[in-house]
């Protein structure tokens, strides 16, 4: 198993919430050498591209992402085990060996979705007064709900949930750049949840 190459963006987990655009490219060297060409201009490949004055920010990204990464982790078995000894479905299991940094809750309503949506907005560093509402979005067949509190647009490595208005009603949650800050937004889910 293995790729021949990779692909990602910054402004997700690789950029540990700081970089605020770019991408990486990785794997075999000709094939990672086609794409730099491609990206600027024949000739010129890796060597010449925009970096928009942002390259401290990029290798600062990359520097902070595994301790990122981890405070993310931390939030999502958090979110699993609290919601979960609420009463909520959860997935993962909060003992369940993780792959990735989202954990889902089922909410059973669809007050229930915007609670948990609106919670975490009202923990958010970033337009905490905002109140999500669900809107249509194209692609989707129902309403969709998010709540994302960042500081870099897009990014999903910072605390953020969203979900379709349809039966069960799931919440999807995700990131938290730090687990203090992540685990009061959760409080505030739990308790617009229980009010709902």
């Amino acid at each position: 198993m293995g790729a021949d190459l990779i692909v990602g963006s910054l402004i997700k987990n690789a950029g540990g919430g700081i970089a605020p655009t770019g991408g990486y490219i990785a794997g075999r060297a000709d094939l990672v050498e086609l794409c730099g060409h491609r990206l600027t201009a024949p000739g010129t490949g890796r060597e010449l591209g925009c970096t928009l004055d942002v390259l401290r920010d990029l290798y600062l990204g990359l520097y902070y992402a595994p301790g990122v990464v981890a405070e993310a982790l931390k939030t999502s078995i958090y979110a699993s085990c609290f919601f979960s000894r609420l009463g909520y479905e959860t997935s993962p299991a909060f003992d369940a060996e993780r792959n990735d940094i989202i954990t889902s809750i089922e909410t059973g309503s669809a007050e229930g979705l915007v609670a948990v949506c609106q919670g975490i907005q009202a923990g958010s560093p970033v337009d905490s007064f905002v109140t999500p509402e669900p809107y249509a979005m194209p692609g989707y067949d129902a309403e969709v709900i998010m709540a994302a509190g960042a500081f870099t647009m897009g990014s999903s490595i910072e605390l953020s949930c969203d979900g379709p208005m349809r039966a069960p009603y799931t919440a999807y949650l995700q990131g938290g750049l730090n687990f203090t800050a992540s685990r009061a937004g959760l409080l505030l889910a739990a308790q617009k949840l229980k009010n709902s």
